[in-house]
């Protein structure tokens, strides 16, 4: 089950990831998420903090100063308080399904319901230990050689076979009104290469093996230990064939279509007929395949021709025991939480089951960043019954209008900036006019009439919940491509700008404080607001920019605009590079480059949407502050939280984000009226003189 679209990675479909890191109530109903008289908490600022000197801390320090992390959790933030809503109501449906789901269910509700209720039955689980991933550990040990394995590692999608490489179906780039079948590298259990490579992370490695052992011996694999070793040996060849994920970050380099014939060319050694016919992609599309990274291809198959055939099958056998650990016996949860959630991210303590079950059943769409994100769940069946019970329409008349206001906003940008050509512009204003605004929930519903669940078969209905959406994708792959799609279910917490030109705002995401209905507009210009800029602004990023306006990846700038356009992000690049939030650790600004122009470009516009709202009135003062300052106030808040250090030493290396307070603190200090707003002077540590200031948009 290594899922995940290609097309998200590499072609500018970039999520604003605010839970990366990171009792119900209806939406719009009072709670402790909703701040004061006008939407900001004031008594979490650190008025000894001056603004130019840390506006993060400034905003958030009080508060960051009083709150502690829970041991259940690698960071505390207000998204995450948002998250725990959501997840506290998705709880409150599941445990009504579950009370009348007997058997298999037929309904949405009632299969949702059994799911959850297999999912919380310890006793059977407990009773069951590993047996239920025999079917897959059996076929492991009959494989007679390397075609066999790599006919199980196609099955990567359907079940919980791991794999060297991993298929995504989406949009073709060169032809978006088609679909294309990618193919990347993948392989590595560690949460970056730098993770095998690097000396600062040697202890995690060394954490590895001896999880890697742990899990081959619960799951009855024979010489777990000698064969642990050489599963991290395996993987550290992989991180070294593998690209970086800031060469993951071109699309022009991650585009290389090729006919099946020279993909075999490209990388021999690996059976790829026998894996794309088990992945139900035989052929390809049209007798394609679309190469990510094309120059990792033939090392990876070359390893996988060296390697011992025997520890080829202890590497499978391992990964299908750490992809079914979250759904099997407590040996295996223990061990699971013990390296992926203590070790690498610092967690105190494991979860309550019932999140995780949540969670095992409405998708990994809630932040936490565990191995629950990749395998079959009815997210997009909870996320009907979500959007039921807490979404409003009142919701997304608003989220509809600020989108209107922040397209006006940055039509005016792109008509105004002084740096980029007649020619250029009337491309970008062209793409912008072709964006579709999706707010809440999909227009269709997903059929789920053929998805068999029962309340009593957890790894079952896991399987066969993957092998669903599997052949969803796999069905629609010869038809054209479905712009109503979506690719976050309805109660994510989070926003996206996608391939198919859209920008879209799941429910999860759409309540206080990041959207208060009762909040002052300048504290929701601030939050939301800079969101939707965000989103609007990725399809202009460093990526995002060689998309076109009909979809399609083309190079549409002047020499002279893109020169001008990439000299303004290397120095954006350079200012979040200096960051180091912990001694010898920076920021990565070619990683984070993407984020961080769209965040900029956020706040700008998010700002000049505030001010065409007041139609020429001037800003009402509360509290003592501008309306300006309470725009800049509401980004900050948004940002608000802390992370722990192993959680944050992860991020750095592997995560296309900066650091929360960076969000923050790096993009102020480029916008002209944040100093005024705050009468920030030279000397003080976040200031940039105006011709070192970056702008874009």
């Amino acid at each position: 089950m290594t899922g995940g679209s290609a097309i998200w990675r590499r072609l500018g479909v970039a999520a604003i990831a605010l839970t990366a890191l990171t009792g119900a109530a209806t939406l719009g109903a009072p709670d402790e998420l909703h701040y004061g008289t006008w939407g900001f908490d004031s008594a979490g600022e650190d008025t000894a903090t001056r603004p130019g000197d840390g506006f993060f801390q400034y905003a958030n320090g009080g508060w960051l100063s009083k709150v502690d992390i829970p041991a259940d959790k690698p960071g505390a933030s207000l998204r995450l308080a948002m998250t725990d809503r959501v997840e506290a109501n998705v709880h409150g449906l599941l445990e009504d399904a579950a009370a009348h789901a007997v058997g298999e269910p037929t309904t949405v509700e009632g299969k949702a319901g059994a799911f959850y209720k297999a999912f919380m039955d310890e006793a059977r689980i407990e009773a069951l230990g590993a047996r239920p991933i025999a079917p897959e550990l059996n076929a492991i040990r009959q494989a007679k050689g390397r075609p066999d394995l790599a006919a199980l590692m196609g099955r990567a999608n359907a079940d919980f076979h791991g794999s060297l490489f991993q298929a995504a179906i989406d949009a073709d780039p060169k032809t978006p009104t088609r679909y294309a079948l990618f193919v990347d590298q993948a392989g590595l259990g560690l949460p970056d290469r730098d993770y095998y490579l690097q000396p600062a992370f040697a202890a995690q490695k060394s954490a590895y093996q001896a999880y890697v052992a742990r899990l081959l011996n619960l799951a009855g694999w024979p010489d777990p230990d000698p064969r642990a070793a050489e599963i991290v040996a395996l993987e550290t060849r992989i991180a070294e064939a593998s690209w970086s994920k800031i060469e993951q970050r071109d699309p022009d380099k991650t585009y290389n279509p090729m006919s099946v014939g020279r993909l075999a060319a490209l990388a021999p050694g690996f059976a790829w007929k026998a894996w794309l016919r088990e992945g139900g992609v035989d052929g390809g599309v049209g007798g394609q395949v679309v190469v990510g990274e094309r120059t990792a291809f033939p090392k990876l198959a070359r390893i996988w021709s060296e390697t011992p055939v025997e520890t080829l099958k202890a590497w499978m056998a391992f990964q299908v025991a750490d992809n079914a650990a979250t759904y099997l016996s407590s040996p295996f949860q223990a061990a699971t939480f013990d390296f992926r959630d203590k070790t690498l991210s610092g967690q105190a303590e494991p979860k309550a089951r019932w999140k995780r079950a949540v969670r095992a059943v409405g998708g990994g769409d809630y932040g936490a960043g565990d191995r629950l994100d990749r395998f079959g769940d009815m997210g997009w069946g909870v996320g009907q019954i979500y959007v039921e019970h807490y979404f409003p329409a009142s919701s997304k008349a608003a989220i509809e209008a600020l989108v209107a206001d922040l397209k006006t906003a940055f039509h005016a940008r792109i008509q105004a900036l002084d740096w980029m050509g007649p020619a250029t512009k009337a491309e970008a204003l062209r793409k912008l006019d072709t964006y579709v605004v999706k707010v809440g929930y999909p227009d269709h519903r997903r059929d789920y009439s053929g998805l068999k669940i029962r309340d009593d078969d957890l790894v079952g209905d896991v399987r066969r919940a993957a092998a669903w959406d599997w052949a969803f994708q796999t069905a629609r792959r010869k038809g054209p491509v479905d712009r109503s799609d979506w690719q976050m279910t309805p109660q994510t917490n989070d926003a996206y700008n996608g391939a198919l030109r859209d920008i879209v705002f799941p429910a999860g995401i759409l309540q206080a404080p990041i959207f208060d209905p009762k909040a002052d507009p300048a504290i929701n210009y601030g939050a939301i607001g800079a969101v939707i800029g965000h989103e609007m602004t990725h399809g202009f990023d460093d990526e995002g920019r060689k998309i076109d306006a009909a979809g399609r990846l083309r190079d549409w700038w002047t020499k002279a605009d893109a020169a001008a356009f990439e000299a303004r992000a290397a120095r954006l690049g350079a200012q979040y590079s200096a960051f180091e939030p912990l001694p010898g650790a920076h920021v990565k600004g070619e990683l984070t480059m993407g984020e961080n122009i769209a965040d900029l470009g956020g706040l700008t516009l998010a700002l000049d949407a505030y001010h065409a709202s007041l139609k020429g009135r001037p800003a009402p003062v509360i509290d003592g502050l501008t309306g300006d300052q309470r725009v800049f106030l509401g980004w900050a808040q948004a940002w608000r939280g802390k992370v722990r250090e192993d959680a944050l030493r992860r991020q750095l290396v592997s995560d296309a984000h900066a650091p929360r307070q960076y969000r923050v603190d790096g993009v102020v200090r480029n916008i002209d009226a944040w100093y005024a707003a705050f009468d920030v002077k030279p000397g003080e540590r976040l200031y940039v003189d105006p011709k070192d200031r970056v702008r874009i948009w």
